[in-house]
Parts: C-alpha cells; sequence; structure tokens
C-alpha cells in the first residue's frame, strides 16, 4: 500500500481526487484550515503588488513564478 501524508479531510481530499486533481494539490487544499468555507476576504489580484502575488504564488508553488511580471501572476494564480 502506497504511504502518503496524513490527510486532515479524507472526504474533501477523495472528491477532489475524483474530480482529477492530482494527489499533491488535492492534499494542499484538504490540509487547508478552513478549507471548504466560504471565503470573500481576500483582495482581488489587481488591487496586490507584484510582490504579494509573488508570495501567494510561492505559498501554492506555482512554477516560474520568480521569472513572471504582475499579470502573469494573476493568470497563474487565477488558473490554479
Amino acid at each position: 500500500m502506497e504511504s502518503r501524508p496524513r490527510i486532515k479531510n479524507e472526504e474533501q481530499y477523495e472528491a477532489l481526487r475524483d474530480k482529477g486533481y492530482s494527489k499533491e494539490k488535492a492534499a494542499r487544499i484538504a490540509n487547508t484550515p478552513d478549507s471548504g468555507e466560504k471565503g470573500g476576504k481576500a483582495s482581488n489580484y489587481e488591487d496586490r503588488t507584484k510582490k504579494e502575488l509573488y508570495e501567494q504564488a510561492k505559498k501554492i508553488g506555482v512554477e516560474g513564478r520568480s521569472k513572471m511580471n504582475k499579470e502573469e501572476l494573476i493568470k497563474a494564480l487565477r488558473n490554479n
């Protein structure tokens, strides 16, 4: 049997895997505190600085972020 890190919300993890999410992405989402709760507190990406966008991209593991401009970071964050 394959070993994997502990998943905090198994039901959400399995639902995400069924939707085609990778194991890594499904685990990140399922292990996020307050996952599944309604958000709405974040500011628009356009209102953030490039540095703030870069830090968010780093947090979620966007590859190639160091070479992206602000618009590319926004697009990458929205598609992740």
